[in-house]
């Protein structure tokens, strides 16, 4: 192994690595950019309360942009994530519905997910089928099964307790006025934004300490030298898309936690913004290339623009237009990087 990290993945490594970083502080600069633009258009922008909508809002992206990022460093496609998302929160609320604590329930909407991505990974390294038909397979597996199991009506009535991860906060702050609601002091730190925290740590630690996530590097840099220098290549795929599916089963949690209501219909669309995350943030569609740092300026870059345009009033329509863009604007960049 030592042989391949200084023989073959070293030199053209550092170069990418090199050109990430530029890629990375000019996303950094563009979200510094968006936020100075809609706090000058809109005073309210600035507002404690509007920067816990946008951490909320943020928070189910940043999710699936983490497993997103995985995928594509392996230089592959995850094109399941929204439906595996509602999949995820259908099993979790009908398993509440069938007396199920909620925590339990929970985790089998997240090992319903890790199932899925498992799935993926299996088809695509022992089936042979590319990442982008395999995972649209799955696409469709999950959001038929999601409104089969549901009869495409919404879980509701599923108990206070359920709405806890979604829209519960540490240190939040009240105080009494004699009133029927109390003064909010301090809102506090959102479940959600302190999930994503926690998870986008540990999947930097795996991507730079840990010998799986040099392993995913490798796997998309150069597939065929890292199967010879002695990488387990179908394995670390198949590991990449079970993380992916994972995370795509915590982010249903959170996303019907917040509506405390299950909707199979869901997570429509939600795999764009999951790669848009990513490429925004600097991986790269070729494999190889990318960060969980970068992927949550490419998360919050997603969510600042949307909640300025929706304060701006523009339509939702406008907004899918501009985020085009943006996207393909991030995937020309990113040519241009690659050719150089």
């Amino acid at each position: 192994m030592a042989v391949f990290d200084r023989g073959v993945a070293s030199a053209p490594w550092t170069l990418k690595l090199t050109a990430g970083s530029f890629h990375k502080l000019s996303a950094l600069l563009t979200l510094a950019a968006l936020i100075l633009v809609f706090s000058f258009g809109n005073a309210a922008f600035f507002s404690v309360n509007n920067g816990l909508t946008v951490l909320l809002q943020t928070s189910v992206i940043g999710l699936l942009g983490i497993g997103m990022t995985l995928v594509i460093i392996t230089g592959g496609i995850d094109l399941s994530v929204g439906s595996v998302l509602a999949l995820s929160g259908t099993i979790t609320g009908l398993s509440v519905k069938a007396g199920i604590p909620v925590a339990p329930s929970m985790v089998l909407g997240v090992v319903t997910g890790a199932a899925c991505g498992a799935f993926n990974g299996f088809v695509i390294t022992k089936m042979r089928i590319t990442p982008f038909v395999a995972t649209l397979g799955m696409m469709l597996i999950a959001r038929g099964v999601a409104l089969q199991l549901t009869g495409a009506a919404p879980i509701s009535r599923l108990g206070e307790a359920f709405g806890v991860l979604g829209n519960g906060s540490l240190f939040r702050i009240v105080e009494k006025t004699g009133g029927i609601f109390p003064k909010v002091v301090f809102p506090g730190i959102p479940y959600p934004v302190i999930l994503l925290a926690i998870v986008a740590i540990l999947a930097a630690f795996l991507l730079n300490k840990r010998q799986a996530g040099r392993h995913i590097y490798a796997t998309g840099s150069n597939e065929e030298a890292s199967r010879l220098s002695g990488v387990l290549v179908d394995r670390t795929k198949i590991f990449a898309y079970t993380l992916s599916g994972a995370l795509a089963g915590l982010s249903g949690n959170v996303l019907m936690s917040r509506l405390v209501t299950v909707q199979p219909n869901e997570g429509v669309m939600y795999e764009l913004d999951a790669i848009a995350a990513a490429v925004i943030g600097g991986a790269s569609l070729m494999g190889g290339v990318g960060n969980i740092s970068g992927t949550m300026i490419g998360a919050f870059i997603i969510g600042v623009l949307r909640n300025g345009l929706n304060m701006a009033g523009v339509s939702a329509f406008i907004q899918q237009i501009v985020i085009g863009f943006i996207v393909i604007l991030a995937v020309y960049v990113d040519q241009i990087r690659n050719q150089r």
